[in-house]
């Protein structure tokens, strides 16, 4: 479990410790509150409290003492914020769940239903229309540490079993901040490493390598903006690698054509062959990678599924500029100089 915000782990460890009943029951429609404060409550329902701070004025609701979900349905709780920009809580339910949920709200379009937490009432909305897709949001009288809090307690109240704190971790914001940099660090130096390797064995063709392999950094900096994401220490770790898989691709490729070369091919024959005959090994190598980003992608936690999408578009674009960017160059340098051998 990652809870970004809290520094206490003890205060934590008790946090998880505790659980938090969660419940969604409607509002009977024939209730009396003032009725049911004096003992007089419709069969089958009960009177239920506000929660301290909520209500309006209001004591509590006459609920169903039917549940229609509980929190034994919950999937996952959220600190977020609502339409006010107010924090809230964002929970979503099972494949059970959701459909109860859907269904119920379906048929009580106009009615009211309450959340119940611990057995206070946090809110009791109008049902305005069917409430779809399996998640609900929780709002009251919360601050960013209350409904962070609440969010912990509804996700360890779910655990089928007791928690035993087995490893424990804690990440300063300045720790995180001397990773990042260090990571970027490397970065660079792997970066200036590789551009002067590729330089120095391949010369025209490690230029043209080098190019193709700037394209690449600025074309997954470009995709991971167009969907908004996050560059991670795991991210930069898997930026890294991308750097240095990027030019295998053009080494397979360079030393294709010196063998074709040495077999005595002419330099466009040459060229040609060596392109052609190692694309087939860059893509199977590249399938299997992806495939392994795929499966780290699905089985893995936050950080290791930061590492894959990273990993994944740098393997797409270092396949594409390797091949096709370095081939274009080549192309238009063969068709305009027209060498009858190249050094390579």
């Amino acid at each position: 479990m990652q809870v970004p915000g809290l520094q206490d782990p003890a205060a934590l460890k008790e946090l998880i410790g505790k659980t938090a009943r969660l419940e969604f029951r409607m509002v009977d429609p024939n209730g009396d509150v003032n009725a049911a404060l004096a003992g007089n409550v419709p069969v089958g329902s009960e009177f239920v409290p506000y929660a301290e701070g909520e209500g309006y004025g209001v004591p509590g609701e006459v609920l169903r003492r039917q549940v229609m979900i509980s929190g034994d349905q919950l999937i996952d709780a959220r600190q977020d914020f609502n339409q006010s920009n107010l924090p809230a809580v964002s929970i979503r339910f099972d494949a059970a769940g959701s459909n109860t949920f859907a269904r119920v709200t379906g048929q009580n379009v106009g009615k009211r239903f309450a959340m119940v937490l611990d057995g206070k009432v946090l809110s009791a909305p109008s049902i305005n229309e069917p409430i779809l897709g399996g998640s609900a949001q929780i709002s009251g009288n919360f601050t960013v540490q209350t409904a962070n809090a609440l969010a912990i307690a509804l996700r360890s109240g779910s655990l089928p079993v007791k928690m035993d704190v087995v490893e424990e971790r804690t990440v300063t914001p300045e720790l995180g901040a001397d990773s990042i940099r260090k990571g970027v660090i490397a970065g660079i130096i792997a970066t200036a490493s590789v551009l002067a390797l590729m330089l120095v064995v391949y010369g025209r063709f490690g230029v043209y390598a080098n190019i193709a392999l700037a394209f690449n950094v600025f074309l997954i900096i470009a995709i991971m903006a167009a969907f908004n994401a996050t560059l991670t220490l795991p991210g930069i770790a898997g930026f890294v690698l991308t750097i240095g898989a990027a030019v295998d691709a053009n080494v397979l490729i360079n030393e294709r054509i010196r063998e074709e070369l040495k077999r005595g091919r002419r330099v466009f024959q040459a060229v040609e062959l060596g392109y052609s005959e190692a694309s087939r090994a860059i893509f199977d190598a590249n399938v299997t990678n992806v495939i392994a980003a795929a499966l780290m992608f699905w089985f893995g936690t936050g950080p290791i599924k930061g590492f894959a999408v990273v990993l994944t578009i740098g393997i797409v674009t270092s396949v594409f500029t390797a091949v096709t960017v370095t081939r274009m160059f080549v192309a238009h340098w063969l068709r305009t100089a027209r060498p009858t051998s190249i050094n390579i």
